[in-house]
């Protein structure tokens, strides 16, 4: 089976874009997760008791580990995604607690697996932060191409409009592009969150 224009479109941006995110110097990707930070504290994204799911960074992902100290520090439940076993998509979110519980997954990225943590699906969630290799001006994201947020995002289309968290791509400002290629299904980013500003897509 050939690929599809589609997939060899996403394919060499997904090139394009792992360079670019790779190119970035030591000392301003620490400057981002600073601004990140600065930038959630402005606009009021973490609050006591608000469930916030976030991820562990992995590979040239911008560090979102401030950020989640702080919103910890500010009592708000913070949730981490664990990758389904093989043939599976959606993933549960795992409430991190006090106690280590730390395991790597086939990717090599730490999940909270404490036997007590409270699991949920991402539309329990208050808030998502998520990572990404692109975005474009209209809120649509480019993942690494593993299907895991996709996936769990897509189950949001059957509940009403309260049950649906606030989606927001943590990202580097250089990782946006003119347009990423989507499909009728996608649901797009409500915000973005870079090193330079937090940018509202759509009313949430």
């Amino acid at each position: 089976m050939f690929p599809t224009p589609e997939y060899t479109e996403k394919a060499a941006l997904r090139r394009q874009l792992r360079a670019r995110r790779q190119s970035i110097a030591t000392s301003p990707r620490r400057a981002a997760s600073t601004a990140v930070v600065r930038l959630a504290l402005r606009y009021r994204l973490l609050a006591k008791g608000r469930r916030v799911g976030i991820y562990m960074p992995a590979k040239s992902e911008i560090d979102v580990r401030p950020l989640l100290d702080r919103a910890r520090a500010m009592q708000a439940r913070c949730f981490l995604p664990i990758v389904p076993g093989r043939g599976h998509k959606r993933m549960w979110f795992s409430q991190l607690g006090e106690h280590p519980a730390w395991v790597l997954n086939r990717y090599g990225i730490p999940e909270y697996r404490h036997p007590t943590a409270k699991r949920v699906r991402v539309q329990r969630l208050d808030l998502l932060f998520l990572p990404l290799l692109g975005f474009d001006s209209r809120g649509f994201r480019l993942g690494m191409g593993g299907g895991y947020y996709d996936a769990s995002l897509a189950n949001l289309k059957r509940f009403r409009r309260w049950r649906r968290p606030r989606i927001i791509g943590v990202a580097f400002s250089v990782q946006e592009v003119d347009r990423v290629p989507n499909d009728p299904w996608d649901i797009p980013l409500d915000a973005v969150l870079t090193e330079q500003e937090y940018r509202v897509f759509r009313a949430t």
